[in-house]
């Protein structure tokens, strides 16, 4: 039975992604000075996630309508990205968008909390 739910789960979340790549936003236009800045703030930045999962996909169309490029680390079963997700921000719950800044590490999760971030911060 748990098997079953995997894989429907699994093909759920696989069509919403295929569907959200067909119908992705279009990109906000910076120019390239100021896309270069927010590159560079954005090293600092990573996004745990899981491919499937429709508040991830959220989040990633977000990430590119306001043209965002954050490193996406995969927090599936058997990745390190996992143990780190769960060492640094204290559970295993995607998405999860790490900021590291002046020192300290930020750990968000929340998909509409990530979003409404990254849209005052860049938007």
């Amino acid at each position: 039975m748990k098997l079953l739910i995997k894989l429907v789960r699994e093909g759920l979340g696989s069509i919403i992604a295929f569907v959200s790549w067909l119908t992705r936003p279009a990109k906000l236009k910076r120019t390239p000075e100021a896309q270069t800045k927010v590159e560079n703030e954005l090293k600092n930045f990573a996004l745990y996630q899981f491919f499937a999962c429709p508040f991830c996909i959220k989040t990633r169309r977000a990430l590119h309508r306001l043209n965002l490029p954050i490193e996406l680390r995969n927090a599936q079963a058997g990745s390190p990205h996992r143990q780190a997700l769960e060492q640094g921000g204290g559970r295993i719950k995607v998405p999860c968008l790490r900021i590291d800044e002046n020192g300290t590490n930020t750990w968000m999760y929340e998909s509409g909390d990530i979003i409404q971030y990254l849209e005052q911060r860049f938007g």
